[in-house]
């Protein structure tokens, strides 16, 4: 047996020295433990050896390739080996901190907070976590910002905040959506507020939580959900030394993503003042009935001196759809969350399934009377794929539908008059409500559809008292700004300056625009045009039987004058088609924009 050499393998300082000359021990066991940049570093025996000398001490500083010890391995013969293998101890995981990381993780879990999940179940609505797992694909949340507590250490302990206050009341972090049906922008941000943690308060840490997740969310160009129930800002963070707070830049955070990345908001529940205002901020608000939604809680109102309210008084969900706030109304968290998931999946790329009704039916849809009204929506549900279709703001601007749909797997926004209301005139609700969702498809890169079938833009003394000439004059400006492809399809009524700005402000701007058998064209009304240019004529008339059969023969005239087919034979209009060819011909318009963008 030969005395081989041990050298350093690094620098450093000596920390301590775990054996002694003539210590025979086995391979693996710590003999020098060196310190190096705060890190200790332990070399141990490379086999079962002897230890014939120690070159060191503890506090010596050495380099690399300095002696450590000299020793004999037992039992073999290394007469060749002249310095043995470095060997270095890595230890083991400290359970001690993992066991530290798991018991503050615990008070995430519902299991663990039986009181605060009773309270909320006793109102009928889910956990903040329940939400969570519901919404997002198996697995796939990443989680940010879990461990934050409510700033109040200065008036709480630690334990207490940790266990009533986890994550500070707001879940956020990045997940998937409908990844198994798509695989376009699946990738989304989360925000949930938890009402069972301080009633879904904005606090100061989660504000921060917040912010970093809208700068994750900017720069990945991330999909947001937000569920907004929550009582606004909280006034009892006091660790934070501020006077107002208004300086935070959450709220400009989260409206910069619109227009950006789809941004969806679902209220249930109690949302008040800031929490409410981030919701406003969304592309769309899906509401449960249970919701009370306002911008200022009872608390805010009593302190105005406007008198002392119940919460659910304030902006219950009957108000909220008449206004517009509410794009679409559920009963419950569980159909807001299937609501929300649809929606995004019309931004996330063709569906792989396509199932499609019999076309010919729309042959029928339009009735032969011209002044007969007749079910828009049903019209839209048969051109379009079969349950592919989500209105949105039913209850508002009622005379405009406006839904995202799918034709041959591929999204579409589609705007349509409801003749069944109001005959379909845009007014000023059907204006802003037509304008806004136009913006939204636009934004978001889909293409549109536009059933028309409108007598123009409402007119009359209280039309007027609504602000319709700026309102209904914002749909041209809207249309000559798309940058989308826009297809127009005239149904039956196309008279004046209404059809003009249904179809982006001209017949000629949309990638195509066809109309059906049935369609009628006018610079007006038929009848009103008739009155208005032929007064003279017809007051000239004595007898009022004469007169009437002379107004209806003009109107004849007009009408046919004015039809579809006239219209394509002076080349107003690209082409009248069987209504069963309508989806085919919008299919094969759209296949070619996306050949001609590609």
């Amino acid at each position: 047996m030969s005395q081989q050499t041990f050298l350093s393998p690094m620098p450093g300082v000596i920390h301590s020295v775990e054996c002694n000359q003539g210590d025979e021990v086995k391979k693996g066991k710590e003999l020098v433990i060196i310190e190096a940049m705060k890190m200790e570093t332990a070399i141990c025996a490379p086999d079962q050896i002897r230890i014939e000398s120690i070159a060191v001490e503890q506090g010596q500083i050495i380099q690399k390739g300095d002696l450590l010890f000299k020793y004999i391995t037992i039992g073999e013969d290394n007469q060749n080996q002249t310095q043995a293998p470095a060997t270095i101890n890595k230890e083991k995981g400290q359970t001690s901190h993992l066991a530290e990381l798991q018991n503050r993780q615990q008070w995430l879990l519902d299991e663990n907070r039986t009181a605060a999940v009773e309270k909320r179940k006793a109102r009928g609505h889910n956990t903040a976590r329940e939400n969570l797992q519901k919404l997002v694909d198996p697995t796939s949340f990443n989680e940010i910002g879990s461990l934050i507590v409510a700033a109040q250490l200065s008036r709480r302990t630690l334990k207490d905040l940790i266990e009533h206050t986890p994550a500070d009341g707001l879940i956020t972090g990045t997940c998937t959506i409908n990844s198994e049906s798509f695989t376009k922008n699946t990738e989304c941000a989360v925000f949930i507020y938890d009402y069972s943690v301080l009633a879904g308060t904005q606090g100061t840490m989660n504000h921060m939580k917040m912010d970093r997740m809208l700068s994750i969310a900017h720069k990945n160009k991330l999909p947001v959900i937000l569920f907004a129930e929550g009582g606004g800002g909280r006034p009892g963070d006091v660790d934070q030394q501020t006077i107002a707070g208004l300086h935070i830049s959450t709220f400009t955070e989260f409206a910069r993503l619109n227009g950006t990345v789809p941004v969806v908001s679902i209220v249930n529940g109690y949302c008040f003042a800031g929490n409410a205002a981030l919701a406003g901020s969304s592309d769309i608000i899906i509401g449960t009935k249970s919701l009370s939604l306002g911008m200022g809680g009872p608390a805010m109102i009593e302190g105005g001196g406007l008198g002392k309210v119940h919460p659910k008084e304030v902006g219950p969900y009957e108000v909220h759809l008449e206004n517009g706030v509410i794009d679409v109304l559920v009963e419950n968290e569980d159909e807001a969350i299937v609501v929300c998931k649809r929606y995004l999946s019309y931004f996330q790329g063709p569906a792989h399934e396509i199932n499609s009704h019999t076309q010919q039916s729309l042959r029928d849809i339009i009735p032969e009377n011209r002044k007969r009204v007749y079910e828009m929506r049903a019209l839209i549900a048969t051109l379009c794929d079969k349950d592919s279709v989500l209105e949105l703001r039913e209850h508002y601007g009622k005379g405009i539908i406006s839904c995202l749909v799918r034709i041959g797997g591929h999204a579409f926004g589609l705007i349509a008059n409801n003749p069944s209301f109001e005959a379909g005139a845009i007014t000023a609700e059907n204006a802003i409500k037509a304008a806004e969702f136009l913006n939204l498809c636009n934004t978001h890169q889909l293409p549109i559809i536009s059933l028309v079938d409108t007598p123009g833009i409402m007119v009359g003394v209280d039309s007027e008292k609504t602000g319709n000439v700026k309102h209904a004059s914002r749909l041209f400006v809207t249309g000559a700004k798309l940058t989308v492809p826009l297809f127009g399809i005239v149904v039956r009524r196309a008279y004046g300056l209404g059809a003009m700005a249904m179809v982006g402000g001209s017949m000629r701007v949309p990638n195509l625009l066809l109309a059906w058998p049935t369609g009628e064209f006018g610079a007006m009304g038929l009848e009103g045009a008739v009155k208005l240019g032929f007064r003279k004529e017809l007051e000239a008339i004595q007898d009022p039987i004469e007169r009437e059969t002379v107004y209806n023969n003009m109107v004849e005239q007009a009408y046919e004058r004015g039809k579809a087919l006239s219209m394509a034979t002076m080349f107003e209009i690209d082409d009248v088609i069987d209504p069963a060819q309508t989806r085919h011909r919008i299919i094969s318009a759209y296949q070619s924009t996306i050949k001609h963008e590609t």
